[in-house]
């Protein structure tokens, strides 16, 4: 029902177009739209018209079964972040929520305001729009979680200045990412990557974890017993 009506606005608003009316604009009542000479109306058209025409036609494939939707790319931090530890990765999404207070998977321009505040080194409202202007790849104006482990991605990789507001909001955070600074990190990471693969480490880290989690159950086994034993001596 959703896909139609907006295939009729979409069909709507082309017509407008072509006829040479506002996108705003109505034809008088039991007025038809206004013709027009070819030129005048591939000006007004361009690219506007046939980006419309080619929407609604996808539209119109997808609801025929002609077409699949698109499906959006399954972003794996492990995977593409792979000189950072599943830790540090862990603490960024930790710090990551901890500023998204409007829970929508993003951190926009008031949310990194209160984070830079938080962590001591409070930013001009042009200072916050350079730091997400930085790592915006999508241009929304603001951060996603992707674009904020970009963040500490282009730290450890040198490829921030050192007046920048992003390289101050990853020193300052208390993520250890091993930064060195813009001419140390890069050789630093390098030697890293060279010295530890990342499947060896990943694993390791995997293994790490379930042994942690084995002892913390091993001792709440023995918590639980000493109790049975020291009820059972009252009981008696």
């Amino acid at each position: 029902m959703a896909s139609e009506e907006l295939a009729q606005k979409l069909q709507r608003r082309l017509q407008l177009e072509e006829s040479g009316a506002g996108v705003g604009e109505e034809p008088a009542k039991g007025e038809e739209p206004a013709g027009g000479d070819e030129a005048a109306r591939t000006c007004l058209t361009g690219s506007a018209g046939a980006e419309l025409s080619a929407k609604l036609c996808r539209r119109q494939d997808i609801n025929e079964g002609a077409a699949q939707p698109r499906r959006a790319a399954v972003f794996n931090p492990y995977t593409e972040f792979k000189e950072f530890s599943r830790r540090q990765i862990k603490d960024m999404e930790r710090m990551f929520r901890l500023y998204d207070s409007g829970r929508d998977g993003y951190i926009d321009l008031m949310e990194l305001k209160l984070m830079m505040e938080k962590l001591g080194a409070p930013q001009t409202h042009l200072g916050l729009k350079n730091m997400i202007k930085e790592v915006d790849e999508d241009f929304d104006g603001k951060l996603s979680f992707r674009e904020f482990l970009l963040i500490f991605h282009k730290a450890a990789a040198g490829e921030l200045e050192e007046d920048s507001g992003l390289l101050t909001l990853a020193k300052l955070s208390e993520i250890d990412v091993s930064i060195e600074g813009v001419k140390g990190a890069k050789n630093f990471f390098e030697a890293k990557v060279q010295a530890l693969s990342s499947a060896s480490k990943f694993e390791a880290e995997i293994k790490a974890e379930q042994d942690e989690r084995k002892r913390e159950e091993e001792e709440r086994k023995h918590r639980r017993a000493a109790f049975r034993e020291l009820k059972s001596a009252f009981t008696q």
